[in-house]
């Protein structure tokens, strides 16, 4: 679960997050004489493009200095002495 959100999620909602974030703060201080900001009139689709390259980015970055060494045999977990041996590749 950790990975879906750290590797999908995380980067497709952080732009937005921080966008929203930044409206939010801009209208409480706002003064008093000036139209509060509109989301409807937000960048979304930079905000969706610059999602997409993070979330891209990512995958990318997991793909190249993740795994293990090509030809190596997986063992999977296993009961041993009492405890959960996890899965690894040999």
């Amino acid at each position: 679960m950790t990975k879906i959100l750290l590797q999908y999620l995380l980067p497709l909602l952080l732009p937005m997050v921080l966008y929203l974030l930044w409206a939010w703060l801009a209208n409480r201080r706002q003064a008093a004489g000036e139209a509060p900001l509109r989301l409807q009139d937000g960048p979304w689709f930079w905000l969706i493009l610059a999602g997409v390259v993070l979330a891209g980015a990512g995958l990318v970055l997991t793909a190249i200095l993740g795994g293990w060494e090509p030809g190596g045999t997986y063992q999977a977990p296993r009961w041993e002495d009492g405890k959960i041996v996890p899965g690894r590749i040999e």
